[in-house]
């Protein structure tokens, strides 16, 4: 990555003909050090969180930063754009990476978040900062915090940013399961069947991990994926597990 700059699309997403991509992202650099220090010097000298650790509090403002990409009204819209587009929009990256931390994926997640990061994502920048905040890994943290507050600062097109709002990404009673086990200090998770077909899709070698491609997944997909199939629960008065 570079200051400022965005970085120039993979060639060849091969969506077309059905044949799948493969999205290199390199390690980033360490570059804004001056920044970096000021991210590190507010988060030691930080009023503190109403959780008991800073992993805690991290792990809880990931689940809802995470619920609100997949509830945004554009979310549809950009996972189609990721899948279907004749170049991968970051912020598809960003809707695909929270299907997959909210499915368990983190690597994939990060994976993904950093390509969008990248790509001009300021959300998916925080979402690195939590995730590594999350794990322990302040210098990472610290580092895409400051991406995040520069990608924040940069100049954006003149003109207000048109929403597509067609299909939600998520039923109703997925997106207020969401909602409610974060609100109850718990991992954001999605329905069996939608785990289940991201499970299915096919793979890439990343650079310590392989990484799930988006490739055949559309909102189309996703929507139809509801809890209503399943015995109700306690967790919000609607079908789902309680936990």
């Amino acid at each position: 990555m570079t200051d400022g700059a965005r970085e120039p699309a993979p060639g060849g997403t091969g969506r077309a003909d059905g044949r799948a991509a493969t999205v290199r992202v390199p390690r980033p650099r360490r570059h804004h050090e001056g920044r970096i220090a000021a991210v590190r010097q507010a988060r030691i000298t930080a009023e503190p969180a109403h959780l008991p650790s800073e992993h805690e509090q991290a792990a809880f403002e990931l689940g809802l930063v995470v619920a609100l990409v997949l509830g945004a009204p554009d979310a549809a819209h950009g996972l189609d754009l990721l899948v279907n587009a004749r170049r991968i929009e970051p912020e598809g990256a960003e809707v695909f990476g929270a299907l997959l931390y909210a499915t368990g994926k983190e690597e994939g997640a990060e994976f993904w978040w950093r390509f969008a990061a990248g790509s001009g994502s300021g959300t998916a920048a925080y979402c690195l900062h939590l995730h590594h905040l999350m794990l322990g890994e302040t210098e990472d943290a610290d580092y895409w915090r400051a991406w995040s507050d520069q990608l924040a600062t940069a100049e954006r097109p003149s003109g207000p940013r048109s929403l597509r709002m067609g299909r939600p990404l998520l039923p109703e009673d997925v997106r207020r399961h969401l909602t409610a086990r974060v609100h109850r200090g718990l991992a954001p998770r999605l329905p069996p069947a939608l785990v289940a077909m991201i499970d299915r899709l096919p793979v890439q070698d990343g650079d310590e991990e392989r990484v799930p491609n988006p490739w055949g997944l559309t909102s189309g997909e996703t929507s139809a994926c509801s809890w209503e199939d399943l015995p109700r629960g306690p967790a919000d008065g609607r079908g789902g597990p309680a936990g």
